[in-house]
């Protein structure tokens, strides 16, 4: 099980530590995504060497393909994939949504194609605990309905109480497995200021060892976004960690931790970096562009990365130009080091209680110079 120390506050921002079975996360932590079981282009040792603490799973794509059985009889996922440190695993909720001309929602569960072969899937409360259970993960979540922005209120209540409803259902289920594993509730409501309050207080009624704010970057403007981050956090119990699912940029990350949020994962770093884009202390950097065929500069002067370190603009740019499988792994390198490099620099902040100036400096600096580059949302679906 896991167990959370609340070290320091500066303001709203926390810094903290979470235990769990395979180790220590200091928190606020970013979690490099790892959807089937491998952040993509990087090794074990290359995520720790850039301070990666903890990895996010996918139980949706895992347990399509290699099967939550088949991990389980290779000793688990820690195993399967090399990976010491903890592990948290995602319910398959955001991967059905995602699904939307293929599912069918139910009071006994989601019932959907696979994007692999069109198979029928049926995924239910008890069964996604069976599968992260099997899969090993340190923490896992209850199956929960996810909606797209805009979504009207009744729809919203609807949805809200049959993922109430799945929580339930999943901590029973949870409660008769083989233990060790903590068990996150997901705070859903919309963009409804009293859903979300509803939410809250009747996942917490439940009772899980962590919540997570679930049903955000699905659309809706970021102001609101951060409004309702703002209000779900600060409701939140403060002795348990608080996990701000699929957020997000760099600023929106710094944005969360100063409303409460201790625990992130996003796609944006390494999916952007396959598409040639890298986020740098002056904002995002599309290396593909000709502007860049002759620059003999690093990625971001401020970073100490290896890519950074020892290669410039101009080879990173001829690797994406020839298609060399080299180019999206300096990159990827590059980004999830710019992005743990970030949450470390929050923790200091907060500790040293300088975590005003330090979000101030650093937004100011990401604005001014940003490039604007890719878009946030690119063509993979996968981290």
């Amino acid at each position: 099980m896991s167990a959370f120390e609340l070290v320091k506050t500066d303001g709203a921002a926390r810094r903290g530590r979470l235990a769990t079975t395979h180790g220590l996360v200091e928190t606020p932590a970013f979690m490099p995504v790892g959807t089937r079981g491998s952040v993509k282009g990087l090794t074990p040792d290359d995520l720790t060497g850039i301070g990666a603490q903890i990895l996010l799973a996918n139980t949706y794509h895992l347990s399509l393909r290699p099967g939550a059985e088949l991990i389980a009889e290779m000793g688990g996922l820690h195993r399967f994939m090399a990976w010491d440190g903890p592990i948290l695993t995602d319910s398959g909720g955001f991967q059905v949504y995602s699904l939307a001309s293929m599912r069918k929602i139910t009071e006994e569960g989601a019932r959907f194609r696979s994007h692999l072969d069109g198979s029928e899937q049926f995924l239910t409360p008890e069964i996604a605990i069976e599968v992260q259970q099997a899969l090993g993960a340190d923490i896992i979540h209850p199956l929960d309905e996810c909606l797209a922005h805009p979504a009207s209120r009744v729809e919203t209540e609807r949805s809200l109480a049959l993922t109430l409803r799945w929580a339930l259902r999943a901590k029973a289920a949870h409660a008769k497995g083989a233990g060790g594993q903590a068990l996150f509730g997901i705070v859903q409501g919309g963009s409804y200021e009293e859903l979300r309050r509803r939410g809250v207080e009747e996942t917490c009624a439940i009772g899980f060892d962590g919540y997570a704010i679930g049903g955000l970057a699905v659309g809706e403007p970021k102001p609101l976004m951060l409004d309702l981050v703002e209000l779900t956090a600060l409701l939140l119990p403060k002795d348990q960690p608080r996990y701000l699912m699929g957020v997000g940029t760099p600023p929106d990350l710094v944005e969360a931790v100063a409303r409460g949020v201790d625990l992130f994962d996003c796609v944006l770093p390494t999916r952007n970096a396959r598409n040639g884009q890298a986020f740098t202390s002056a904002g995002t950097l599309t290396i593909k562009q000709t502007r860049y065929a002759r620059d003999p500069a690093p990625l971001d002067e401020a970073c100490g990365c290896a890519t950074c370190r020892r290669f410039s603009r101009a080879y990173l740019r001829h690797l994406f130009t020839v298609g060399e499988l080299l180019a999206p792994r300096l990159l990827t390198l590059h980004n999830l080091h710019f992005y743990l490099t970030l949450m470390a620099g929050m923790r200091e902040a907060i500790l040293s209680g300088a975590f005003p100036a330090f979000r101030a400096r650093f937004l100011a600096g990401y604005a001014v110079s940003s490039e604007g580059g890719l878009p946030e949302t690119l063509q993979d679906t996968e981290a």
